[in-house]
């Protein structure tokens, strides 16, 4: 029931972001220079031709009727039409959200892979030169953003070293026919590995230009709760039967010390999926990031709602997700 509870609060609360959300980026978008509808106009356009499109797009209404009118249609899945690409902004999102995703995952495993492996080693070699190593190579992952990671990667491992694709999501010559958007998952879930290859080809170097950063990050928080752990009574117990210092990190220390780091991934996974914007730009890889750049450089208006409603929603089920998971996983929390 406490746990019912916390989720029908977190529930009410997303409802209330999200309207929130919806509110602030209708109007932010509305007062910011530049006209839409002159973009989309040839130069030798008439009042009436522009006086139509605005009434075609529901411009020549005010903001707060343009705004109901919106969040009327948003309730029943109508998101809008695109202005520049003449399609339903649902579906464009929901087009391009799947690339997104698959791409977050990826660098959101690269980066616990990463930075749990140094934390455990940073805490196996503790006192030697190489925690002194590891807690370097940490603060040069965080020091860097991740458009710097990226465009280092591009230039040793697509310039230097060509061993990856430096842009695009999948090579068009495979000529493999999916039948849904999430490319990876389908190639794993169907066994086609050279198909499961070239898209780790694409999407390596932009998932590893998210993750390095995201890793040393898990690496300190992770190091510093089993450097806790390894002081408390138990620790000193499990050394008296005789047990390995390995085993005693990964059998004792590792689960007291994984829910904190377990928080701060999800907080940290909605920055990730953000950070795709510019990474995707960068590699010209087809996702959310590199569709929602495109829309503010048209000014895309309706285009820009739906993205930025929808990258709202994501970051708010992630959160809740998390918050549930800890709480499941706390048993503090379960028998509150």
């Amino acid at each position: 029931m406490p746990i019912a509870r916390a989720f029908a609060t977190r529930l009410v609360t997303t409802l209330i972001t999200l309207f929130g959300v919806a509110v602030i980026v209708f109007v932010v978008i509305r007062v910011v220079p530049g006209n839409p509808i002159a973009m989309m106009l040839p130069p030798g356009a008439t009042e009436a031709d522009i006086a139509r499109l605005q009434a075609l797009y529901g411009f020549d209404k005010s903001i707060p009727e343009q705004f109901w009118i919106w969040i009327s249609n948003v309730i029943q899945g109508d998101f809008g039409t695109s202005i520049t690409l003449r399609q339903p902004v649902f579906g464009l999102v929901l087009g391009r959200l799947p690339a997104t995703l698959e791409l977050s995952v990826l660098a959101l495993v690269i980066a616990v892979v990463l930075g749990g492996a140094a934390a455990l080693t940073a805490t196996l070699y503790r006192g030697t030169k190489v925690e002194g190593s590891v807690d370097v190579a940490g603060g040069v992952a965080l020091s860097l953003p991740d458009f710097l990671w990226g465009l280092a990667l591009i230039l040793l491992f697509g310039v230097v070293w060509p061993l990856f694709h430096i842009s695009g999501r999948i090579s068009p010559s495979l000529g493999f026919e999916f039948s849904s958007l999430f490319y990876l998952f389908e190639a794993l879930a169907r066994l086609r590995f050279d198909v499961v290859a070239d898209l780790l080809a694409h999407m390596l170097m932009p998932a590893l230009a998210l993750a390095i950063p995201l890793a040393a990050i898990i690496l300190q928080l992770l190091k510093q709760s089993l450097k806790e752990c390894m002081h408390d009574d138990y620790i000193t117990l499990a050394r008296t039967k005789g047990y390995s210092e390995t085993s005693i990190i990964l059998r004792d220390a590792l689960p007291n010390a994984v829910l904190p780091t377990l928080t701060l991934i999800g907080v940290q996974f909605t920055f990730l999926i953000g950070g795709t914007v510019i990474i995707e730009r960068l590699f010209s890889y087809e996702g959310l990031g590199n569709m929602a750049i495109d829309a503010v450089i048209n000014r895309d208006l309706p285009l820009i709602q739906g993205i930025v409603l929808g990258f709202a929603l994501l970051f708010t089920l992630v959160n809740l997700l998390v918050d549930m998971t800890y709480a499941a996983l706390n048993p503090r929390l379960r028998h509150a």
